[in-house]
């Protein structure tokens, strides 16, 4: 239940905040804020077109959930016996290509040193070979390894050093094209689709076909299902995007009177667009860009620079330049790490230790052999992997833990090594994950828009408001469910009363709080859903801040006060990108009015700030105006000029249960999309799926759910129950 209680404040006074608190109450609270004001991310990570009929096993990990430790534990000892029994000539490959990992990073330190890094389109390679000869007396072996990679095929990769050039055959190998392509604009970005880093198309739209195509097959009118999807978040509407394109007539009943799930957004009763989180659309997310391009929303996707900023108090920047005219992964992001001043030199080296030792090395030559490695890894926390690969604290402080608090609101003491590394892995293969995208404006107009009306269009029928309360279904004689028929729900149009509805399939496409709530007693007499009560959410506050003037700018006062000129298109001054911090509790941030300026942005206004606090225990019990009072003072101490400008605005929003915990050890306990209940199936990312509970997790999750009543749906007739012909006869008498 929802309660609303509303503070009225004097009409001269801005608007404060709408907050969604985890006890699942709506509070409105309004509080002006000044200068003077004292208050307080299958075996691969895409989801890979199908031949003939597209099922997917549920991974093994899930084939025996009353000894799911010990199938666990096997399934981690057999990955780490191939680690450790690879054939000499393997195991010789990786070996090499880890010691030019450190040695490249290394001399790049030094390069760093030496000549204050890397500068405009100086050859990397001549960098390393002038840092190297300085420093041949005391650091040899990078010397013979230039002059041995120069050896190797000097004759075939004109175009850049000749080192550079083989690095970029062995990528090839992992389905990674280098292939230098020319500079387009922004406008023709969005025409074609094809985006990349520094105005570059890097991004491998091949990946994306499976997403933007749909699953390719009409189910036949006589095994065609009537399908309810329960929630409306991003796993849902993709699962009810294949279904209704194969022809199955599908409802989506979901509780919210806004779609989107935790992508959601809305309009408050001011005009102000508020949405729960910052949403980043990272290079890698292959699945989500090709719902987009199915339903014509990609080109709402606005291009940021290929750098990872992090700014530090007092507004020191550090970053993680890929920038790299056209090279990409790995050689981009060997040169990001070893000019970034955001570790120090001995970081740095520690840091180039830790990862030449970690399966992403491996997976320059074998991405899936090496995704087996780091599913290996979950029992331990990325602290504990990374200290005994021999990588240091610093580096966890001053980079990793905002990373991990951005990708998972928990840092690197207590989120999986399996989490980390696998989005290693894909920045060090793939060249355009480390790319960066964030929408025009609002996830509810740029996204989900196209989405429900491509869903319109193909009759489904999607009905706000209606919380469904219990699951219908057939049991055995030990009272354990074996098949479902459907759900009682709440009436709709917030009428009184439950509703019993009929469905051949059902669809739980629920975060975790949620799934746990539907699974009753009955359910949990089964492994597998028994096992998600192992599963656990993190609380997350997002606040908004707006000013009078643009807090990121840090050169310019003059540019910073500047509101006045049309700035509508993202031309405003500061920093136009998704922003780390190490220094304060929001690990990630970004100004709305210039990175999605269409929703965002105000004439006469300044920036917007959207701060997300993570982890967010502390702040669930406060207050939202005390909240919003401590996000400004660190606001301040990132960017001490905006201590100029006025705070106008602010919003917050928390959420007692967001992502789902990536703790170590979790893995095992998340559910396939198909259960072993008859006509159940469930989707979300929590559900087991090789990418990060994210976006792309929560589109993979919808896909695969859809695989599998398709092809459920392909072998056997449906049935609506023991009292389906008993309900058409009672409606059939109805309408008479």
């Amino acid at each position: 239940t929802h309660t609303h209680t509303h503070t009225h404040t004097p009409t001269t006074q801005p608007r404060s905040s709408i907050t969604f608190s985890h006890t699942n109450r709506t509070r409105h609270t309004t509080r002006p804020i000044g200068p003077n004001t004292h208050a307080r991310a299958q075996t691969n990570t895409d989801h890979k077109p199908h031949t003939t009929r597209r099922t997917r096993p549920p991974p093994p990990l899930r084939t025996n959930m009353s000894d799911s430790k010990s199938s666990y534990e096997s399934i981690k000892t057999s990955a780490l016996e191939r680690q450790q029994n690879n054939n000499p000539a393997s195991k010789t490959t990786t070996t090499l290509l880890s010691l030019l990992f450190v040695g490249v990073l290394s001399v790049g330190v030094l390069g760093v040193i030496a000549n204050n890094g890397f500068v405009g389109e100086h050859s990397v390679a001549s960098v390393l070979t002038r840092n190297s000869a300085a420093s041949s007396s005391t650091f040899k072996m990078p010397i013979s390894t230039i002059s041995a990679l120069n050896n190797i095929g000097a004759n075939k990769f004109q175009s850049t050093p000749a080192w550079m050039g083989e690095m970029s055959k062995l990528v090839s190998i992992s389905n990674v094209h280098q292939t230098r392509r020319s500079k387009i604009s922004r406008s023709a970005i969005a025409d074609i689709g094809v985006v990349g880093s520094d105005k570059e198309g890097l991004l491998d739209t091949s990946r994306m076909q499976r997403a933007e195509q749909g699953s390719g097959i009409k189910v036949p009118a006589e095994k065609q299902r009537r399908i309810a999807v329960i929630g409306a978040g991003l796993a849902g509407l993709v699962t009810a995007m294949d279904l209704a394109e194969a022809g199955h007539q599908v409802d989506i009943v979901e509780s919210r009177q806004f779609v989107g799930g935790k992508v959601g957004s809305w309009v408050d009763k001011d005009g102000n667009h508020v949405e729960m989180g910052l949403h980043v659309f990272f290079g890698c997310y292959y699945n989500l860009f090709g719902i987009m391009r199915r339903v014509g929303a990609f080109k709402n996707l606005r291009l940021k620079e290929h750098t990872h900023t992090f700014v530090n108090t007092g507004g020191e920047v550090g970053a993680l330049d890929f920038r790299m005219g056209g090279i990409g992964a790995p050689i981009n992001g060997l040169k990001a790490f070893a000019t970034s001043k955001q570790l120090d030199i001995m970081d740095k080296f520690y840091n180039a230790i830790a990862l030449a030792t970690s399966p992403v090395v491996k997976a320059l030559l074998d991405f899936d052999g090496a995704m087996e490695d780091v599913r290996a890894l979950d029992d331990i926390t990325f602290t504990e992997w990374f200290m005994r690969q021999g990588g240091s604290r610093g580096s966890i402080n001053r980079m990793w833990d905002p990373i991990a608090l951005a990708l998972g609101f928990i840092d690197c003491d207590h989120i999986s090594a399996r989490c980390m590394l696998t989005i290693f892995q894909l920045f060090a293969v793939r060249s355009e994950a480390s790319v960066l995208r964030m929408l025009e404006g609002s996830p509810h107009e740029f996204l989900h828009k196209p989405i429900v009306d491509y869903l319109s269009e193909r009759g489904v029928n999607i009905q706000l408001g209606r919380r469904v309360k219990e699951l219908i279904y057939d049991k055995d004689a030990n009272g354990v469910p074996t098949k479902v028929h459907g759900f009682v729900a709440s009436a709709p149009g917030g009428g009184t009363g439950d509703e019993r509805l009929e469905y051949d399939t059902v669809v739980a496409a629920l975060d975790v709080p949620g799934i746990q709530k539907l699974l009753n007693d009955d359910m949990r007499k089964i492994p597998e859903f028994k096992a998600v009560d192992e599963l656990d959410a993190v609380p997350v506050a997002t606040v908004q801040l707006r000013f009078d003037g643009w807090v990121t700018e840090l050169e310019d006062e003059d540019l910073m006060k500047t509101i006045n000129e049309n700035q509508a298109n993202g031309n405003a001054p500061g920093l136009d990108n998704l922003l780390y911090s190490a220094d304060v509790d929001f690990s990630c941030f970004a100004d709305l009015a210039l990175t999605s300026p269409s929703d965002y942005y105000k004439p006469g206004e300044g920036s917007l700030m959207q701060c997300v606090l993570t982890p967010g225990d502390k702040y669930m019990p406060m207050s939202t105006e005390d909240i919003a009072q401590a996000t400004l003072e660190m606001v301040h101490k990132l960017f001490p000029s905006s201590k100029k400008l006025k705070c106008t605005w602010t919003n917050v929003v928390k959420l007692g249960q967001s992502l789902y915990r990536e703790a170590p050890g979790k893995d095992k306990f998340r559910p396939s999309q198909k259960t072993p209940v008859e006509n159940l199936y469930l989707a979300g990312s929590y559900t087991y799926q090789d990418y990060i509970d994210s976006m792309e997790g929560a589109t993979k999750s919808g896909l695969l759910a859809a695989d599998f009543i398709i092809a459920d749906s392909l072998k056997t007739p449906p049935t609506r129950g023991p009292d389906a012909s008993i309900l058409q006869t009672q409606k059939a008498g109805a309408l008479a």
